[in-house]
């Protein structure tokens, strides 16, 4: 299956195949996501889940720091916001076998 990465054994699934999956089972329900905060070194994101009366059914947050990577120098805001969906995405029950996301995984 596409979007489906195992590492350490284990099968983990890509937000972006959750975000799909999610979409196509909850069409009138949304994502919604906010900056926690932001400086210098950190970056903390909180996604939520809301049904099709706004009600929150899921959250999430992500926190990333900007010199444990390459990538996370110019993009940590997007690496949190992505992490904070899939976790987010995880307590409404879209997740793999594992409450990671493969993306959390790989960037851990």
């Amino acid at each position: 299956m596409d979007g489906v990465v195992k590492i350490h054994g284990r099968e983990y699934k890509t937000v972006a195949l959750r975000v799909h999956e999610f979409k196509a089972e909850h069409e009138d329900w949304s994502i919604q996501t906010e900056l926690v905060s932001c400086d210098e070194n950190v970056v903390v994101m909180k996604a939520m889940i809301l049904d099709s009366i706004d009600r929150v059914r899921g959250t999430g947050y992500a926190e990333e720091n900007r010199r444990s990577s390459k990538i996370n120098s110019t993009s940590a805001m997007e690496n949190a916001e992505t992490s904070a969906i899939g976790r987010a995405l995880s307590a409404c029950g879209f997740a793999g076998t594992e409450y990671a996301s493969a993306d959390e995984v790989v960037n851990a």
